[in-house]
């Protein structure tokens, strides 16, 4: 993508199932769980670059030990950091003897623990400080009571579940999501404790065994439906109880991704299905995904089992994270990622005449290179195509030297663009920092004919435009095409998104500037008062009622129209070359990838009845001059 934005978090989470002196003796160290989990982290670094945190929870402390750690870090350099400092306090906790004794470590050493939890953010909102960073505790001297939560998730309805806190006789310190939904999970787990404590005491148990009690006797299941029958948004959400149960749960529609894999020895979840891969040397096959709707509970004995919370809806998942999001090493990822270029290669054909020996491939950014593989793939299929045609034309006998010459033609795909290291942004004058932008690439010098060949660029989508229009068509236009296609392996990005990547404002969208100026083009621009005032009158209405009447704007104008004026928008005044930009439908995004159906960011369809509350607001927003999120 070469439009920055924050998007989705990512999550870690392992339960060690046997003693820490099993994986000493078996690995070499007391600290496999630590390891593991940085692992993981690190093979997921592509989801949270503005902050990371980790917590550890020891089973079976002494009264008066420690037992629940926890260590956060904002910046981009924080996995990192975090185990530094974490193998800092280990190392300072006892002498070189001291740390070879699993038992000492287990009761003296913080962070060495059977429960971990990692968590990478990506803001967005706030500010990117260590207190907004994943696991959040709400603690308390009950073991059973302590809750660490952390999650990739983002709800359309805090606000409807800040009230519900209000009227449970709370007073919440802040009203967001991740904080309202520890004080939610926590105000059931403490009905849940007390629940227990009453049967308990009644059935003439004493106080410290009704304790031990409790923790055998939690109903994690009750709890989170309780907890959750409100919510409305995108999640995956992992939790420990300071006692030693735990879960991860997943959204009804399946928005956000989570998979997982147990064995005899451990319990792991992570929200891409590589890390696993990678960081335990499993086969795809004994990997699960968790299923919609569903629960995946470890109990502090060791049992495990996957449970429905609340009932799966359709499943939506995320298409985004198919096109970019999740690092494109997963098997399934790669393979659609590259059926999505191979899909675009007929139009892309059309809009150069067919004219093979006269047109570049090449691809911006890198992530967008899987996409550019499978688009040489079709590539290379037309032109088998017109080999066949060409030497049917040669007739008999077949001339070999023309023969030589058709065979001879092959795709023409370089590397025209290569990012360099990241200019400081000390000069704060708009337009000589926009001349300090033009110069995050550079180009590959000598393999364009000038003025003749055609350059097309593959990008995996295209947000906000700006990157294109202050630095990649400017620094193209050195190499003096003739004409620059821009490609998106992504559709038209027209709608915000609600359930956990940053795109809320509609004026961002290239898309959306698009349509508002063929409306305006058009002198149509009552119709635009006509939605805001179809956006005000459903204001005040539940969101399960509510419309995406966004939706009517964008049907007065065809995707080539759209996709023709967004060419003219990110087109440079500056340039000698002709742009035209062409994006992947929404028909073939679905055919590359049939199994993650959420496209509501394209088309408006949004999973939940929150998604519509959202989309009414930021037109609202829009058409009021508020630059302020839409959630």
């Amino acid at each position: 993508m070469s439009d920055p934005i924050h998007h989705e978090c990512g999550i870690a989470f392992i339960r060690l199932l046997k003693p820490l002196e099993f994986y000493q003796k078996k690995y070499g160290s007391a600290l496999y769980g630590l390891k593991k989990l940085y692992l993981l982290m690190e093979k997921q670094h592509n989801r949270g670059q503005d902050g990371a945190g980790v917590g550890v929870i020891k089973l079976d402390p002494e009264p008066g030990d420690q037992y629940l750690f926890r260590q956060r870090i904002s910046g981009s350099g924080a996995i990192a950091e975090i185990f530094e400092k974490i193998n800092d306090k280990i190392g300072k906790s006892g002498k070189k003897d001291d740390l070879n004794d699993v038992s000492y470590m287990k009761k003296n050493s913080p962070f060495v623990g059977e429960l971990l939890l990692g968590h990478l953010r990506y803001g967005t909102h706030g500010s990117n400080s260590k207190d907004l960073c994943h696991p959040f505790i709400r603690e308390n001297n009950w073991m059973s009571r302590n809750l660490m939560i952390a999650g990739n998730f983002n709800l359309t309805n805090v606000d409807e579940l800040f009230d519900v806190l209000v009227q449970l006789g709370q007073h919440p310190r802040e009203k967001a999501d991740t904080v309202t939904m520890l004080e939610k999970i926590g105000h059931f787990l403490d009905e849940e404790n007390q629940r227990n404590f009453t049967k308990f005491k009644l059935e003439g148990n004493g106080n410290q065994h009704i304790s031990e009690l409790i923790s055998r006797h939690i109903n994690i299941e009750n709890i989170l439906k309780r907890a959750l029958r409100d919510t409305d948004g995108g999640y995956v959400m992992a939790g420990l109880i300071g006692h030693g149960d735990a879960f991860v749960v997943r959204d009804p529609n399946g928005i956000r991704p989570c998979f997982y894999y147990c064995n005899d020895e451990v319990v792991v979840v992570t929200s891409e299905r590589p890390a696993i891969q990678t960081g335990f040397n499993i086969n795809i096959k004994d990997i699960k995904e968790l299923g919609p709707g569903n629960a995946l509970i470890v109990r502090k004995d060791g049992d495990i089992e996957e449970v429905n919370i609340i009932p799966s809806n359709e499943k939506t998942s995320c298409s985004f994270e198919r096109i970019y999001f999740s690092r494109g090493n997963d098997r399934d990822i790669y393979k659609e990622r590259k059926l999505l270029g191979y899909l675009l290669t007929e139009n892309i054909m059309k809009a150069v005449n067919y004219d093979f020996k006269n047109t570049v491939f090449s691809y911006i950014p890198n992530t967008a290179a899987v996409a550019f593989y499978g688009m040489i793939d079709g590539i290379s299929d037309l032109l088998n195509t017109w080999k066949i045609n060409e030497i049917k034309k040669l007739g008999a006998p077949i001339n070999e030297k023309k023969l030589k010459e058709i065979l001879d033609v092959q795709p023409r795909r370089e590397r025209v663009a290569v990012k360099d290291a990241k200019l400081r942004t000390f000069i704060t004058d708009d337009s000589h920092r926009e001349d300090m932008v033009a110069h995050v690439y550079d180009v590959t010098y000598g393999i364009i004919n000038n003025d003749k060949d055609t350059l097309v660029v593959m990008d995996d989508s295209i947000v906000r435009g700006t990157t294109l229009k202050l630095s990649i068509l400017k620094i193209l236009d050195r190499l003096h095409p003739k004409k620059i296609i821009i490609v998106s392996s992504a559709p038209q990005i027209r709608y915000p998104d609600c359930y956990g990547i940053d795109m809320s404002r509609l004026k961002d969208f290239v898309a959306f500037q698009a349509m508002i100026a063929l409306i305006k083009d058009q002198k149509k621009e009552s119709l635009l008062d006509k939605v805001y005032k179809k956006c005000k009158a459903q204001e005040s209405l539940p969101k399960e009622e509510m419309v995406n009447y966004l939706k009517e704007l964008y049907d007065l104008f065809t995707d080539d129209q759209l996709s023709k004026k967004i060419a003219e928008i990110v087109t440079p005044k500056d340039i000698r070359a002709e742009v035209n930009v062409i994006y992947q439908s929404i028909e073939n995004l679905h055919k590359a990838c049939p199994d993650h159906t959420g496209d509501w960011y394209f088309s408006g369809n949004y999973p939940t009845p929150g998604g519509n509350k959202v989309v009414n607001r930021a037109f609202i927003n829009y058409m009021e001059g508020n630059s302020a999120r839409a959630y």
